[in-house]
């Protein structure tokens, strides 16, 4: 259940914003704030399956738009990218201080290692 969880805070965080107002509210009680379907029915003075429907229709939404841009694959692709060439860089840059000291080298694998710091904010 919980990846299933994380998998849809996910989903809501990169298309969130194509969901209706209300499709928007009901996910965020639902999953972010974990309200149960009855709770949000009683505050919102509509039915179980009411809310129910909603909600299913902001996963279909949502999962749809994954299915097609792949958003979210790519972006746990270039995550490990980012690893590996962290990896690599730091691999270099203590194979210089081993063996040759060269002070170009190390400022250039710094710079590497900034523009990645830089591209994971992002």
């Amino acid at each position: 259940m919980k990846n299933q969880a994380y998998r849809m805070a996910l989903l809501y965080d990169f298309y969130g914003d194509m969901l209706t107002d209300r499709q928007k509210e009901f996910y965020d009680l639902y999953y972010n704030e974990d309200l149960s379907l009855a709770e949000i029915a009683e505050n919102y003075g509509i039915t179980r399956q009411g809310v129910r429907d909603v909600i299913v229709r902001a996963e279909a939404v949502l999962t749809e738009l994954e299915d097609k841009t792949g958003i979210i694959k790519r972006f746990h692709k270039m995550q490990e990218q980012f690893a590996q060439m962290e990896t690599a860089v730091n691999a270099i840059l203590q194979r210089n201080d081993q063996k040759w000291q060269d002070n170009e080298l190390e400022l250039q694998c710094n710079r590497i290692q900034e523009l990645l710091a830089q591209l994971k904010q992002e």
